[in-house]
């Protein structure tokens, strides 16, 4: 099969996944990454129905399992440490999974494992990123970081939520699609062993104002933090330059103390690590994720925020369906006909799943937070729902949060990539 040239912006996990597919099926693959090496950083990542299906049909669910959290349930407590609710991994392989899955990984890990694979057949350059693409019927041309330019069949924005190929394919004026949800959260670890025969559970607490905590255990040195709040709970991190980390961590602080349970140590925590990073929370919701020779992949086209708990997921998924059009439709040549037929099915095939994932959170207008229970009185009937579910063993937080149900949409099969079947 006659090889496409094909350039991928940014090494995370859904790149480095559409570089596994794409390269095992033929074509020539760079992929580049403004940062020095590849990012084996970041907290805990889950995958949830068409990702695991997209995982196994790639042939790597051998490769995944190592490596998976042993996380063993969800539990939530209220300010004084008293456990209201508990929600045990669903580990049946039937139905939607719980808020901890039976694939938990940590994102570091599965970057790792994607590159491992494809290493030796896909091109990587590191410390380089894309500073302009021009377009015609027959390549796109891109300016590099380094000075050079190069001619490609295709290029793929695969570079997150804050995406520079999608800035450039935007028409002049266009506003950038990024909805935010009104709602920041602080990621970190803690250095704590883990006790004797603790359980490596995530732990979930709500907090009047607008604050929730949760907590996650992947290692037995350590634990992770997840801390979600309104921005506008404290001057300092309303105004706080995103990426100043001192400013974020003090604003954070200044929102979330006094909020009771474990808040104190958890701050003690923040103001000591060094993993620390504040994402304002939004999704990206576009009419088009493609223009030319160009397209967006995963959180670049349709980011659906941590608040849906189908980040992970939907990228692995996007890579799947993009590989597989690819697949179908280009292996003759690179002609536009060709990739212009490709790009369009694969936003057909996979813009139903996404919309069921996105559904209704850019009318939010900034407000997502406001809509969950803030109150004292609140909170407390929330706590009174959850003990009910529980004690009747109904996974509600997973039904009333996620997104993973995809309302019958079904992932689609592709011969020319697919390693296994479900």
């Amino acid at each position: 099969m006659p090889q496409l040239r094909i350039l991928i912006c940014g090494a995370g996990i859904t790149g480095n996944a559409l570089a596994f597919q794409l390269s095992k099926i033929g074509h020539s693959i760079t992929v580049i990454e403004r940062f020095p090496d590849l990012r084996s950083s970041g907290l805990q990542v889950d995958l949830r129905g068409p990702g695991i299906q997209a995982l196994r049909r790639m042939g790597i669910e051998k490769a995944f399992r190592p490596y998976l959290v042993p996380e063993q349930g969800l539990e939530l407590v209220d300010r004084k440490g008293r456990q209201w609710g508990y929600f045990p991994v669903n580990k049946s392989g039937k139905g939607l999974q719980s808020l901890s899955t039976d694939f938990e990984i940590m994102r570091g890990d599965l970057c790792q494992i994607l590159y491992d694979l494809t290493k030796e057949r896909v091109e990587y350059r590191f410390e380089m990123f894309v500073k302009d693409i021009s377009q015609n019927e027959e390549h796109a041309e891109v300016l590099l970081s380094d000075g050079s330019r190069e001619r490609f069949d295709l290029v793929v924005g695969a570079d997150g939520a804050g995406s520079h190929t999608r800035k450039m394919i935007l028409d002049k004026g266009e506003a950038d699609p990024f909805h935010p949800l009104g709602a920041c959260a602080g990621y970190f670890t803690i250095k704590q062993p883990a006790k004797p025969n603790e359980a490596y559970n995530a732990t979930g607490f709500i907090a009047p104002g607008n604050r929730g905590i949760m907590t996650r255990r992947g290692d037995p040195d350590k634990y992770q933090a997840y801390m979600f709040c309104k921005p506008n709970g404290s001057e300092r991190l309303k105004n706080a330059r995103k990426g100043n980390i001192q400013d974020e961590k003090e604003g954070i602080t200044e929102v979330f103390r006094g909020a009771g349970w474990r808040t104190d140590e958890i701050l003690k925590g923040l103001a000591e690590a060094n993993d620390f990073y504040c994402e304002r929370l939004g999704i990206v919701a576009m009419d088009q994720w493609s223009r030319g020779r160009v397209v967006l992949v995963g959180d670049a086209g349709y980011c659906p925020s941590a608040m849906t708990g189908m980040g992970t997921t939907c990228g692995m998924t996007g890579a799947y369906v993009l590989a597989g059009e690819i697949g179908k439709h280009c292996d003759s040549d690179g002609s536009m006909d060709s990739i212009t037929t490709a790009l369009m099915q694969y936003e057909m095939k996979l813009r139903p799943f996404i919309n069921t994932v996105q559904k209704g959170l850019a009318e939010t207008k900034g407000d997502y937070m406001d809509k969950l229970p803030s109150s004292t009185m609140g909170i407390q009937m929330v706590y009174i729902l959850i003990w009910v579910a529980s004690a009747l063993r109904l996974d509600i937080i997973a039904t009333w949060f996620l997104r993973e149900d995809t309302k019958g949409w079904q992932l689609p099969a592709y011969k020319e990539t697919d390693c296994a079947s479900d």
